[in-house]
């Protein structure tokens, strides 16, 4: 029964999937970006060549599998080398690489960056959570945990559900720079085309443009820890105008945290004065 449903799943459009995996699905979800639907494009040319050399090798080897059986060639050829035929399995292989290396090298650089940006955010991975800053409205940051399974409510995906969602406008260019607090995380969201690793010390850069609102769901990509698989990456996408209402209130929402790190580093400077008064003193 299952593997009724498997094939009957891969003969869907990918297209008719939502933005989250589904049970059995084969295939990609809605491209939510230009950049993704150019990743889905090269994937199914590359597709097709593929298809075309494994059946030429296939329909080669039936071939001589049959011309050239012990019982049609009861003397076999004492043939070593074919200068012509050498030069074609080597060249022929080497001009489809080229081929195919051409638009891949291109969509790979215009998936690194793009000109233009007019927002960053930045993401930082941790074990297990993520955390987002905005630097270019007030640099406020808040922290996305998932929702566990017994406070999801009614239409929450299990193991996709977070408690703050990254919030980004629609129709905008944005950069993504990433990196880790602790071991390596990869940040991924796949119907925006976007992986990319989050390595302590280091600060990887991507971007995005989201084309339509909506919600769109991955999960990091890259072994972690033992919480690696509840550690999903959710971004929710607004109008620009619905953003921008957003963002005052978060400003208001996530403001305490400023005030509460100040204090806790005056706090701390005081501590460390009085530790070192005490020093002299003795």
């Amino acid at each position: 029964m299952k593997f009724l449903l498997f094939t009957l799943s891969s003969l869907v459009p990918s297209t008719l999937w939502a933005d989250f995996p589904k049970a059995w699905q084969f295939g990609f979800q809605d491209p939510a970006t230009d950049l993704m639907g150019k990743v889905i494009s090269l994937h199914n040319g590359i597709s097709i060549v593929m298809a075309g050399v494994t059946l030429f090798v296939l329909i080669l080897l039936l071939y001589v599998s049959y011309r050239f059986s012990a019982k049609r060639n009861p003397n076999p050829s004492t043939t070593t080398h074919n200068t012509i035929l050498e030069v074609l399995w080597t060249a022929i292989p080497v001009i489809i690489l080229v081929i195919m290396a051409i638009p891949s090298f291109k969509l790979l650089y215009e998936q690194e960056k793009t000109e233009d940006y007019e927002m960053t955010v930045k993401i930082i991975g941790h074990q297990w959570y993520w955390e987002y800053e905005y630097p270019d409205y007030g640099n406020f940051y808040f922290e996305s945990y998932m929702v566990p399974d017994e406070k999801l409510k009614k239409d929450d995906i299990r193991l996709l559900t977070v408690d703050n969602p990254l919030v980004i406008p629609a129709n905008t260019n944005i950069q993504i720079l990433i990196t880790a607090g602790d071991v390596l995380h990869s940040w991924a969201v796949p119907s925006m085309g976007l992986k990319t690793d989050a390595v302590p010390g280091r600060l990887n850069e991507t971007w995005v443009n989201v084309k339509e609102p909506g919600t769109y769901r991955g999960q990091c990509s890259e072994i972690c820890g033992n919480g690696h698989g509840f550690m999903p990456t959710v971004v929710k996408v607004l109008p620009k105008e619905e953003f921008l209402a957003w963002v005052e209130q978060a400003r208001n929402s996530y403001a305490i945290n400023d005030e509460i790190i100040d204090d806790l580093e005056e706090l701390k400077l005081t501590k460390n004065i009085e530790l070192l008064k005490g020093a002299d003193t003795l």
